[in-house]
């Protein structure tokens, strides 16, 4: 299954962007601080990994943020290479 045809869910309850797979949870979790977006964890399984899941999951989070004007702080060494990667992001960055 290609990236582009999987959904990611924002439960917003769990502060969190999920993908749903073969009975399996990919996420990535935030908190919020004032209009800033903390992004804290990825979380793959491993049977789920090596398919760009990760990334999609980083790329709608920072979509999010970019569309609600949050600023964006990582605690997340995926998601820091992931700006380091896309630059078109950087101007998120706190």
């Amino acid at each position: 299954m290609q990236t582009n045809e999987l959904n990611v869910v924002h439960n917003a309850d769990q502060k969190r962007f999920e993908v749903h797979l073969d009975s399996r949870t990919a996420e990535l979790n935030y908190r919020l601080s004032g209009n800033t977006i903390i992004f804290t964890h990825t979380g793959v399984p491993s049977a789920l990994e090596g398919r760009g899941i990760g990334s999609l999951l980083v790329k709608t989070g920072l979509e999010y943020a970019k569309k609600n004007n949050l600023k964006v702080q990582t605690l997340c060494w995926f998601v820091d290479g992931y700006l380091q990667r896309h630059t078109e992001y950087q101007n998120l960055v706190k």
